[in-house]
């Protein structure tokens, strides 16, 4: 594990040389298909000021969650009903405006399968270039959004962002990494994960990116 996803892990933050104990850490679990994951980690940034304390990222894998819960993308289960995508619309321009980030571009190659862009988070984490994996990664899907389940596609983007994209494509191929995907993903089904974005501070489960002032406040009141 690297430093930055140890201080992440830990809910701990070094000062002077040492490791001070903060509050606990609020995990992340995002699959990069993920719009709502988009904007969640736009957010996060500035939520981490105000409470002292890094989220701990956790790479699941959406596809596999919703096979395991039986649970459908937002674009299929709000097909046909009235007034509903609409709001879902106006919730998220609140929100957008409530956190000051900046709105997704709708990808026109949705839904991506992102089997190796998840599998490839975890090459990243143990390559030490997380973060600035998941900032590429979720940069190229929903800023300036491209077929990124297209290998070559993926991999031109994923180089101009100045991340050796043929090492991390090479070990997300290992057994170890593809193991550790799904052991994250099973492990969130357990916990009562059923999509993403899902957050947790301690065993407290929040779903949806609206849930970011509830996380805040848990965190903020211990």
């Amino acid at each position: 594990m690297d430093l930055w996803r140890g201080l992440r892990h830990n809910g701990r933050k070094a000062t002077s040389g040492r490791m001070i104990l903060t509050r606990t850490a609020p995990q992340f679990l995002f699959d990069f298909g993920s719009p709502n994951a988009y904007l969640s980690h736009l957010a996060i940034p500035a939520i981490e000021q105000r409470i002292g304390v890094k989220f701990e990222y956790v790479p699941i894998l959406l596809g596999g969650i919703f096979k395991a819960t039986n649970n459908k993308s937002p674009a299929e289960t709000l097909a046909g009903i009235r007034n509903k995508p609409e709001f879902q619309a106006l919730e998220t321009a609140r929100f957008v405006k409530r956190f000051k980030v900046q709105p997704y571009v709708m990808n026109p190659f949705f839904p991506v399968n992102t089997l190796n862009l998840m599998r490839t988070a975890i090459a990243a984490q143990l390559e030490g270039v997380f973060e600035k994996y998941v900032d590429a990664a979720f940069h190229h899907m929903w800023r300036e959004p491209k077929k990124m389940d297209d290998p070559d596609v993926a991999a031109k983007a994923l180089a101009s962002s100045g991340l050796d994209a043929q090492k991390l494509f090479a070990r997300a191929g290992e057994p170890e990494v593809k193991g550790r995907l799904i052991k994250n993903t099973e492990e969130a089904v357990a916990r009562g994960a059923f999509g993403s974005p899902t957050f947790f501070v301690g065993n407290e489960m929040f779903f949806g990116k609206e849930q970011l002032r509830e996380v805040e406040e848990m965190v903020l009141g211990g």
